[in-house]
């Protein structure tokens, strides 16, 4: 706290102010600021509110050790002046007898006759004050659930009871008899018990993430899954990071752990690291850690006891090491409570709990679904390539012999020769023999290079593969191998070629397409030159050669999209096509080929690139090579995908899941997975199958992350992330996108600072979707802070801020929400963006005449005013939007706000200015646009102007205007309102 109230409406603000900070540290220490400030006052009434304010932050950051005590002084101040107690603060006091007895049993330290004597003392204060007594005895019916007593009477009790002012929230009670039915052993009641809460009809600041997280497991047996994995995305997203609710996540770990979700669950537990430290009541630790041991146990037993965990601050952690550090401060907790109480519940719990078996072997429960093995630290490549060494020679001379062989061929196995190869020879012990066959180590060596640059080029590495193989070329001139120096050059000018377009300087769009072209056409002229002369080329590395000079000039094309390149490309496709026929080179034959289709393709004739692709496959399956067959198949899906129907897209599906189901035979190296995986979710699309083409985005992902591929897998996950939210599955999408922020490379800022902005914006309008402004507003007001300086993009602060004030207007906000608004015109002054500033403007002016009533009409004018300016700004730039025109949506607002404020003529004028805009209803959207416009007029003419007569009269020409142009469903509205105004009639 900056500075300490002066005054009482100072320290009055500072607690609203504080009321509106998430419960925490920050909260509760500016809550025992604020008691220091409201001693300094005479008055006693600011130092209660200031009390309550404190018992609150207490009770709520896990601290049930301070909250008696700050109790205790309120029953003082209670029991030496009443009268400063109004009805409110008195209501209040006797509803935190409660707090304070879930407090005391949360601390085993607390003896149980004083547990007992408080529960006396609250029935003694409510019997004085009059009140009725089941708030006590369901105080009475927690304690014996607590103890392990039988609780069959103390729930008679209080459940027999009527409720009273002060009995806990219906959603808190119903939680409380569902786990009395749970602990019988009746899951099916307890189910039927919980409905109103899981259901969303009953709720407090708990609920319904408490009664969630006890749900899950019963759902479960129960044969619910899909309801389970539907409560366990949106229940966990309630209590993260809580400290309150730390029993709560433990539980959420338990359902993971036993659902096959293991590698989610030390995910969710690196995400709640805090609550290690950050709990301070022994009973929400003893949930937590028990929650924790399950989890960590389960990945245990499954071999992955070396895996790292997130633990206790101050060291690292494998599960097994936190595992036993959790069990034994878990045990000592057990211990405590059961020595307090006198029984051995606690203990029983937990060894109920640790001893339950998976009731799930797998369970989806989210679009990034990853095992135990996905989430180990990754192997150096030479180590992941061992087990293939296993079927290669053994000895190193005819290793080498084999790699060689191979790689004259292309074939994909060469890979796995030259990793064993690399292995051997930057072993320390190394001794290169003595053997014709092998040749001189510096040979040797410039074969490891070449591959090495081979693989660096493959994973867009340009820079990187060009400098590797300009060294092997260099080592194979010392090795006297002319030949493959100058294919390791010719190779290099390719690499080299394309770093422009992988985002140097000012290579971005049509300059970075000329600049990558114009590097292409001197790669592919050096090319020549050096083929030309290079004499005493083998067959195969003539072809090599030409493939690369085809393959220069076909990118070339591509970049420059210029019809004078095309002949020089089909030209230089012939050559090797040519040259691979005499020479029998079947792979480079096929390789030609795959350039024509592909060079067809980007000059536009796709019914030739197909046509030539069909041949292409035929002669693969019929001759080979095999490992040509996935590739070819999924660039045949590519082809008929670009035909845009629908009969080519289910050809186009059937093609990638083929190419898919070949390419699992053969090596990560033979096809791009991730890309067929990519274009399979396009066909999806295409065809109307969104859900499987969401399978196909996270998996395509998870495949370019593995590989090592961040942004190309994050750009995926963000567009798996908003069709997700296309779809409605709002929850899906917040768990992903919170899976990916968490990740650890984000933190590291190892990704590009807008692709995280993209992916948090994506969760902001998630969680305004699924309903939770509080954290979708949050979420904005932290990106509109940040895209403030964005000074090469002020379109996209523009955008974010105009989205934030909207949410800072729904929540009432209206003072926050002019100043993003402001920031937000401020930025559209420099990157135009009328629409999405025009839908700010109106949305709040609606909002605040909605809210305020007339006393919000001359702030809402001033908004649709600017946003006439907008409109004005637009139609003088041609700007068109993609909707209904800027000046039509804004008369509707002006009759919308009128409205809300009473100005009735008004509203009404500007509905038929609106109506005028529009036009005719001939269109689906025009004409759903017209009628609501016609009902708000019929509705303010009939009913608020008390005007019935004229108002049918518009409804009825209306309903038979549209009915004559077959729009039956958008007059139904129009109907209903008229025989709403005949009844009143």
């Amino acid at each position: 706290m900056p500075t300490a109230p002066q005054t009482t409406d100072e320290l009055y603000q500072a607690l609203q102010e504080n009321d509106r900070r998430p419960y925490g540290r920050t909260r509760t220490v500016a809550a025992e600021e604020l008691v220091e400030a409201a001693e300094l006052f005479a008055e006693p009434v600011p130092l209660v509110r200031a009390l309550f304010e404190l018992q609150e932050a207490y009770t709520y950051g896990s601290e049930p050790r301070k909250s008696p005590v700050v109790f205790a002084r309120l029953l003082t101040l209670f029991d030496e002046q009443p009268d400063v107690f109004d009805e409110r603060l008195r209501h209040l006091l006797f509803w935190r007898f409660k707090w304070v007895a879930n407090a005391l049993r949360a601390l085993p330290e607390i003896p149980l006759a004083s547990l007992r004597q408080w529960l006396t003392e609250m029935r003694a204060r409510y019997e004085k004050a009059g009140f009725g007594l089941q708030p006590y005895y369901g105080q009475t019916y927690q304690l014996a659930a607590h103890l392990g007593d039988d609780t069959a009477l103390a729930y008679e009790l209080w459940a027999g009871r009527s409720r009273t002012p002060f009995s806990d929230c219906e959603a808190c009670e119903i939680c409380e008899r569902a786990l009395y039915h749970l602990t019988a052993g009746d899951d099916e009641r307890a189910l039927r018990t919980w409905e109103p809460v899981l259901a969303g009809k009953e709720s407090c600041q708990e609920e319904p993430v408490r009664s969630v997280s006890h749900a899950l497991l019963p759902l479960l047996r129960t044969g619910r899954t899909d309801r389970a994995r539907e409560l366990h995305l949106a229940g966990y997203r309630g209590c993260r990071r809580n400290p309150a609710m730390s029993g709560e996540v433990g539980r959420h770990l338990e359902f993971c752990a036993l659902t096959g979700n293991e590698a989610r669950g030390l995910e969710l537990l690196a995400e709640n690291r805090n609550l290690f430290d950050e709990v301070d009541s022994p009973l929400d630790l003893f949930d937590f850690s028990t929650g924790v041991e399950v989890l960590l146990q389960r990945v245990e037993l499954l071999g992955h006891g070396e895996l790292p965990a997130a633990g206790y601050a101050g060291r690292t952690w494998t599960v097994s090491d936190l595992r036993a550090e959790v069990r034994g401060r878990a045990d000592d907790l057990a211990a405590r409570f059961d020595a307090r109480n006198g029984t051995t519940a606690h203990t029983d719990r937990r060894r109920a709990r640790l001893d339950r078996a998976p009731l799930r072997d797998t369970l989806e429960l989210t679009l990034r679904t990853r095992s135990l093995d996905s989430v180990a630290p990754v192997a150096p490549v030479a180590v992941a390539a061992a087990p293939a060494a296993a079927a290669v020679p053994e000895s190193l001379p005819e290793l080498l012999v084999q790699a060689r062989a191979l790689d004259e061929q292309g074939h994909p196995d060469a890979h796995a020769c030259w990793a064993r190869l690399r292995t051997l020879v930057t072993a320390r012990d190394y001794t290169h023999p003595d053997d014709p066959a092998v040749g001189p180590l510096v040979r040797l060596r410039a074969d490891l290079l070449d591959n090495e640059a081979s693989r660096a080029r493959e994973k867009d590495e340009f820079a990187d593969a060009a400098a590797l193989h300009e060294e092997a070329a260099g080592l194979y001139d010392d090795a006297g191998a002319p030949g493959h120096a100058a294919l390791a050059r010719a190779a290099a000018l390719l690499a080299a070629a394309e770093i422009p377009a992988e985002g140097a300087d000012g290579a971005e769009g049509a300059d970075g397409a000329e600049a990558m072209a114009a590097a292409l056409t001197t790669a592919h002229a050096s090319m020549v030159r050096l083929h030309e002369e290079t004499p005493g080329l083998a067959p195969y590395q003539e072809g090599r050669l030409l493939r690369l000079r085809a393959t220069a000039l076909g990118m070339r094309l591509q970049a420059s999209q210029s019809e004078e390149h095309i002949a020089s490309a089909f030209a230089e496709v012939d050559l090797l096509y040519a040259f691979a026929t005499r020479h029998e080179i079947v792979g480079q034959i096929s390789g030609a080929r795959l350039l024509r289709a592909s060079t067809y393709a980007v000059s536009g004739d796709l019914p030739a690139a197909t046509t030539e692709i069909d041949a292409l496959i035929d002669l693969l399956k019929a001759h080979g090579p095999a490992w040509h067959l996935p590739r070819t198949l999924g660039l045949r899906g590519r082809f008929r995908l670009g035909l845009q129907d629908t009969q080519a897209a289910h050809a186009a599906h059937a093609d990638l899941a083929e190419a898919l189901r070949l390419a699992a035979g053969w090596s990560a190296d033979v096809v791009d997975a991730a890309r067929l995986h990519g274009d399979l979710a396009e066909a999806c699309m295409h065809l109307g199958r969104p859900d499987e083409a969401l399978r196909h985005l996270t998996r395509s992902a998870e495949l370019d992350l593995r590989r090592g591929s961040r942004t190309a897998a994050f750009c995926t996950y963000s567009n798996a992330a908003q069709l997700s939210l296309d779809l409605g599955r709002f929850e899906d999408c917040i768990a992903l996108l919170d899976s990916l922020l968490a990740d650890p490379g984000v933190a590291a800022g190892e990704l590009d600072d807008r692709l995280v902005a993209q992916l948090r914006l994506s969760r902001a309008r998630a969680l305004h979707a699924a309903e939770d402004l509080k954290a979708a507003t949050a979420e904005f007001a932290a990106l509109a802070a940040e895209s403030a300086g964005w000074d090469d993009d002020p379109g996209s602060h523009a955008m974010i801020a105009a989205e934030t004030a909207m949410l800072l207007g729904e929540s009432g906000e209206f003072g926050r929400a002019r100043e993003a608004a402001d920031q937000a015109l401020a930025a559209h002054a420099r990157a135009p963006r009328y629409e999405p500033l025009s839908n700010c403007l109106r949305e709040l002016a609606r909002l605040q005449a909605h809210q305020q009533g007339p006393d919000g009409l001359a702030d809402a004018l001033a908004n649709l005013a600017e946003a006439g300016r907008i409109a004005d700004e637009a139609r003088a730039a041609g700007y068109k939007a993609r909707g209904r025109s800027l000046d039509t949506a804004l008369a509707y607002e002006h009759g919308r706000v009128n409205a809300y404020a009473g100005e009735y003529e008004t509203a009404l004028a500007a509905l038929e200015k609106a109506l005028a805009l529009l036009g005719e209803p001939a269109e689906g959207d025009r004409a759903e646009e017209w009628a609501e416009c016609v009902r708000l007029a019929g509705a303010v003419e009939g009913i608020y102007l008390e005007r019935p007569a004229p108002a049918l009269t518009r409804l009825d020409a209306a309903v038979s205007h549209l009915t004559a142009l077959g729009h039956t469903g958008e007059s139904e509205a129009l109907t209903s309102l008229a025989a709403q105004l005949r009844d009143e009639e």
